[in-house]
Formats: C-alpha cells, structure tokens, sequence
C-alpha cells in the first residue's frame, strides 16, 4: 500500500455529521493542538459510524472522493508533512 495515505477528517466546525466517500479514515476530533488521538475507523458493511472519542457521526456518500467531504473544511491535511515534501 505505499504511496497510498489515510484521510483524516476533524469535527472542529462541530456540525453533527461529516458525509465522507470513504469507509476508512482516520478521526482527530479538533484541529491540533486539541485533537483526540487519531483512531481508523472501519465502516465495513455500515455506511454510517460514530467516533467513540468526540462522538462525530461519519455518513458515507459513494459520490463523494477520499479526500473530499461535507463539509469540506471538515478535511485535515498535515501542512507540517505537505512542506517536508
């Protein structure tokens, strides 16, 4: 799997679900420095989970890409990583 990265998803806008078009990812609750540690979550067969640390509820849209969800602001990218590369 190299050269294939996890999505990250935050809930820091708090809204009460984050529609995603994937069904493996990473939660980190608020942007850092008040994140929660990053768990995978697992769909599986569920198009829906919640995140045992912040609650967020996790929708899954097949029409949406990996690195895209609803809101979109609801998207984490570590900057400090993109400006190593």
């Amino acid at each position: 799997m190299a050269g294939k990265a996890v999505p990250h998803f935050h809930n820091e806008p708090g809204v009460p679900v984050i529609t995603v078009g994937v069904k493996e990812f990473m939660c980190i609750g608020a942007l850092p420095p008040f994140d929660h540690p990053h768990v995978f979550l697992d769909m599986g067969a569920d198009n829906e989970i919640i995140c045992q640390y912040c609650s967020t509820l996790y929708r899954y849209r097949a029409g949406l890409k990996a690195d895209e969800a609803e809101p979109q602001a609801c998207v984490w990218r570590d900057d400090a990583k993109l400006a190593a590369e």
